[in-house]
């Protein structure tokens, strides 16, 4: 099956690279144009390299490989005024607005809960709840001009269970199944849909760069992929360390197609059997 999103416009938050970029790519394979925004900058406290103005260029070219049309702007989810801006513009250019997909977030140093700097709590819950929040304010609008829409919202197997040293994650996490169930009710009326992907690991800078090898193997001097795997595969119900960008791509363009049509307020774990451990 093919053209599952024909002839509509997306939204995507963090589309530079990673599960945003594969969003935004898969969208555009299923026929969607795209408005692509990712902060391109790297942010105080997260200790792994952020995206890059070149990276969300590449997302750009990637979406136009596959015949269509993409706006980008660099933006801070955190700035509610430039993600209007940027989604203004991007519907001026495209002509309406029928997806978003509110994917940005970050991951950063963590700890006991009682002990965690307070700059680490107020930049997680800053991006990963409040940077969600923002984004779909910024767009609901043109889906309700629209006569209707689809949203979805980045959570994680963390916003469904908890896990230790990482509350302020697991908390904007559970925020964002809190923001998604309440967007559902509020816009239902409206034949607005909105539902929540929660992934488990997936295999992108965020997880495979050298902090999380260090965080996770303390044991080995110079930890690598390699060594992570075996840990990341006790997560797991079925037998891998984690799933690819692709996967979660394919239950969000499952959420934002007419298949989905009856489909709102739903959490969709994306986690290889992580919810049954």
């Amino acid at each position: 099956m093919t053209g599952r999103v024909d002839g509509k416009v997306a939204f995507i938050t963090g589309a530079a690279r990673g599960q945003g970029r594969s969003h935004a790519v898969r969208l555009a394979q299923e026929g969607a144009d795209i408005i692509a925004i990712d902060v391109c900058k790297q942010l105080d406290n997260v200790p792994f390299p952020m995206s890059t103005p070149e990276d969300l260029a590449e997302t750009a070219e990637l979406v136009k490989a596959e015949g269509r049309r993409v706006v980008t702007a660099e933006v801070d989810v955190r700035d509610f005024d430039a993600l209007k801006q940027a989604v203004d513009s991007g519907v001026e250019q495209l002509g309406k607005l029928d997806i978003i997909v509110a994917n940005a977030g970050i991951g950063n140093e963590g700890g006991a809960l009682v002990d965690l700097d307070e700059t680490l709590w107020d930049d997680m819950i800053a991006v990963n709840l409040g940077g969600v929040w923002k984004s779909v304010k910024a767009g609901v609008p043109h889906l309700v001009s629209a006569g209707g829409g689809a949203i979805v919202l980045t959570g994680s197997v963390g916003g469904l269970k908890a896990y230790p040293n990482v509350g302020h994650y697991v908390a904007a996490k559970h925020g964002v199944v809190g923001l998604m169930r309440t967007f559902a009710v509020e816009h239902g009326h409206q034949s607005i849909r909105v539902n929540a992907v929660h992934p488990t690991h997936v295999s992108t800078s965020m997880l495979l760069n050298e902090g999380t090898y260090k965080l996770f193997r303390p044991d080995l001097e110079n930890p690598g992929p390699a060594d992570l795997e075996p840990i990341c595969r006790m997560f797991h119900t079925l037998p891998t360390p984690w799933v690819d960008p692709v996967d979660v791509s394919n239950a969000v363009l499952y959420l934002v197609s007419d298949e989905a049509r009856f489909v709102t307020g739903v959490s969709l774990p994306v986690d290889a059997g992580s919810m049954l451990k």
